[in-house]
């Protein structure tokens, strides 16, 4: 599967368009990731468990976007927008949302 950030692919003409398709990943961060993330804002440097986070939660988005255009008949997938937002109470929760267009090049 072709996943691209563009509405195009290079040397690969777009067949068929087959819709939009969606996911989203809602993944939560623990009292302990939060501690450290805390002391890390504190005293400086990259908080490795936040970003650990981060990934699992946009892999898991564009796990389920590439099913979602597989079951479409989808062999690519252009114009890929990823969205970051925290939910729940105090922000507690990361949301990635996928979004792009399920096409057959």
């Amino acid at each position: 599967m072709i996943l691209t950030t563009t509405p195009t692919i290079e040397g690969r003409p777009v067949q068929q368009y087959l819709g939009v398709v969606s996911s989203e990943a809602i993944i939560g961060a623990n009292i302990f990731k939060d501690l450290f993330a805390g002391i890390r804002d504190v005293i400086g440097g990259r908080s490795g468990s936040y970003e650990r986070v981060i990934e699992k939660a946009r892999n898991s988005a564009f796990s389920e976007l590439q099913e979602k255009a597989r079951s479409l008949g989808a062999n690519a997938i252009v114009g890929i927008d990823l969205d970051f937002e925290t939910v729940g109470n105090n922000g507690s929760m990361l949301m990635v949302v996928a979004t792009g267009t399920a096409v057959r090049v």
